[in-house]
């Protein structure tokens, strides 16, 4: 492997991408596959947590009048289906990642591009779109935490997280993506990731490796 894409792991963030209450099995914003994860996540963000590590969790929040959500779903927003509205259950983060059982999303900060920190070097970023770092201040809080490693588990690969990853590679950042912490990514994505650098692991390799 070349030695400009390994990790290291002593300098990495663990990301997580709109792994949200409404995302998962069952509810309005469902992506099959994002609840069975959810432990594989779990295991991660403790080793993170554990390790002193920063992790950031990515989450969209969808206006009700649908003036801030993107073309694809503005029409349904806006006729009202609930789909990770702001302020509502459904756009909270998945109860599995929580630090605190009390931790609420900030939306008022979030939406007007701000990060709500929620624990110790653990911090929530809004998107407006696919990619994690359009129009965020993702890039410049990872810049300032030291850290050019990057460890994606996300929801729906097809979309947001594949958008993230190659947004992060663009950047230059060492990118691990856990393959068994994305939901929707099948072989051909897993190829096209290998393919510009990305290293995809299962979350038990990565563990042994990182720690």
């Amino acid at each position: 492997m070349d030695l400009h894409v390994l990790p290291h792991h002593p300098r990495s963030a663990l990301i997580t991408i709109d792994v949200q209450r409404d995302t998962l099995d069952g509810q309005p914003f469902e992506v099959p596959g994002t609840s069975l994860i959810l432990p594989r996540i779990q295991r991660l963000l403790r080793f993170f947590r554990a390790n002193s590590r920063p992790i950031v969790h990515i989450v969209r929040l969808y206006k009700p009048d649908g003036s801030n959500v993107d073309l694809r779903r503005r029409m349904a927003v806006a006729s009202g289906k609930p789909l990770v509205l702001t302020g509502s259950p459904g756009s909270q983060l998945a109860e599995a990642l929580l630090p605190s059982s009390e931790t609420l999303l900030d939306s008022e900060r979030l939406l007007s591009g701000g990060i709500q920190e929620v624990g110790p070097l653990e911090s929530v970023i809004y998107k407006p779109r696919w990619g994690a770092f359009y129009q965020t201040p993702l890039e410049a809080h990872l810049r300032h935490l030291g850290a050019p490693t990057l460890v994606f588990t996300d929801c729906n690969f097809p979309n947001c997280p594949r958008t993230s990853i190659y947004e992060a590679s663009e950047r230059d950042f060492r990118v691990v993506a856990i393959r068994d912490a994305i939901s929707g990514v099948d072989t051909q994505g897993q190829s096209q990731l290998e393919d510009i650098g990305v290293v995809v692991w299962e979350t038990e390799r990565y563990l042994a490796a990182a720690a």
